[in-house]
């Protein structure tokens, strides 16, 4: 199965092959900042299976774990797409509701609960972790 997902003004496409490894919700305040959001919903697949095309920026950043975070987004329209870490410098992350498919996977793991907002509720995930998962 081929999904495409893209930015809010479409210049920025990516395209992906296959099932996520996984779609993981993420409560850290950088996804929050990342998102506008409360959290973030990123689905994980193997940079083999995953291609872009259009205009993007980068922006790296370091990550309480001691590594690098870069989130590509959209010049034009700011939208944050994807990014990978230096933690599994392997795999993409995919902002889940850029593929726009109600019927998209629902997460597996929550993540940084920590700093989850008290309203939030992901019973759905199968896990669920104070900080990253280890």
């Amino acid at each position: 199965m081929q999904r495409i997902a893209s930015c809010s003004c479409g210049s920025l496409k990516l395209t992906v092959d296959g099932e996520p490894t996984a779609v993981v919700a993420c409560h850290c305040l950088a996804c929050q900042r990342r998102t506008g959001s409360v959290f973030g919903v990123g689905a994980y697949f193997p940079r083999t299976r995953v291609s872009f095309s259009g205009p993007s920026r980068d922006y790296v950043r370091p990550t309480d774990a001691g590594h690098t975070f870069t989130s590509t987004f959209c010049p034009s329209c700011g939208t944050s797409l994807f990014w990978a870490s230096g933690k599994s410098p392997d795999l993409i992350g995919v902002a889940v509701g850029a593929f726009v498919d109600p019927e998209f996977a629902s997460p597996v793991r929550s993540v940084w609960e920590e700093s989850k907002h008290g309203w939030v509720d992901i019973g759905v995930a199968a896990q669920h972790f104070p900080k990253g998962r280890t």
